[in-house]
């Protein structure tokens, strides 16, 4: 059996909501920085394991509660 279908592979946090939030700088689907997409493909897998370790931590940054206005 060829070896490449024997590697232990992280799959991709990709949701195919692609999108990069301006001031989070985050996409808001997966939470990675555009820097970490374009290089995932070439990332080994103990940095695969780290970054997948911290995306869920990421997630409130994109929870930003707005004020509520006094009522008149």
């Amino acid at each position: 059996m060829d070896e490449i279908w024997k590697r232990d592979e992280i799959e991709s946090p990709c949701v195919n909501l692609c999108s990069i939030h301006p001031s989070a700088e985050i996409c808001v689907g997966c939470f990675r920085t555009a820097l970490e997409i374009e290089n995932w493909t070439v990332m080994g897998v103990e940095n695969r394991k780290k970054l997948m370790s911290e995306l869920p931590g990421r997630e409130k940054l994109l929870k930003v509660r707005r004020k509520r206005r006094a009522p008149s």
